[in-house]
């Protein structure tokens, strides 16, 4: 029975509607799409840094690229002010380097390295139980950065619009001319 003309209009404006409304669902994710508890347990949206430069970075407390710790510091009061910020994740997946609580990592970074950026709750960033932020950066991001992490202190570096944009493994150190070159490019755009 062919519809009239009357009820394929409301039909087109249902359709219309229904579209509309799974817009969001249908959007190209970024990384301000997630949100996640500080080292403290405060639930952090990452939209909180919304037109900043974001370096994420996956930390660990007892490995060999621990002293980055120091570097990312430097590298955040360099240029926090110009629009950088660092988000910690600290993670146990590689050796077990990362055993320790959320309290005693905020009082290791703090005292050991004096860490002033954000730092993250314990999550894993591969494996089953991967976090959906760290799937999304090894899988969904970007393809010339995907894949998955292979040890601590990878780095993945955002534009002030929620882009991924570069990823740097873990003995690129937060100090080295490539990563400071990206960042100083993307804090003038």
């Amino acid at each position: 029975m062919p519809l009239h003309t009357a009820n394929l209009n409301r039909l087109i404006a249902m359709v219309g509607v229904i579209l509309l409304g799974a817009a969001p669902l249908l959007a190209t994710p970024d990384v301000y799409n997630f949100t996640l508890p500080s080292i403290d347990g405060e639930s952090i949206p990452l939209s909180t840094y919304k037109g900043k430069v974001i370096l994420v970075v996956n930390v660990a407390s007892r490995c060999g690229y621990t002293p980055q710790y120091s570097a990312l510091e430097s590298l955040y009061e360099k240029y926090k002010d110009q629009g950088l910020v660092i988000l910690g994740f600290p993670a146990n997946n590689f050796g077990a380097q990362e055993p320790g609580t959320n309290a005693e990592i905020k009082t290791f970074c703090s005292t050991k390295y004096n860490v002033t950026f954000p730092m993250f709750s314990k999550i894993s960033v591969k494996g089953d139980d991967k976090a959906p932020l760290y799937h999304y950066l090894t899988e969904k991001a970007n393809p010339a950065v995907a894949g998955e992490i292979k040890w601590n202190f990878t780095k993945f570096l955002v534009d002030r619009k929620g882009h991924v944009v570069a990823r740097f493994e873990s003995a690129v150190t937060p100090d080295s001319p490539e990563v400071v070159a990206e960042v100083e490019k993307l804090l003038k755009q």
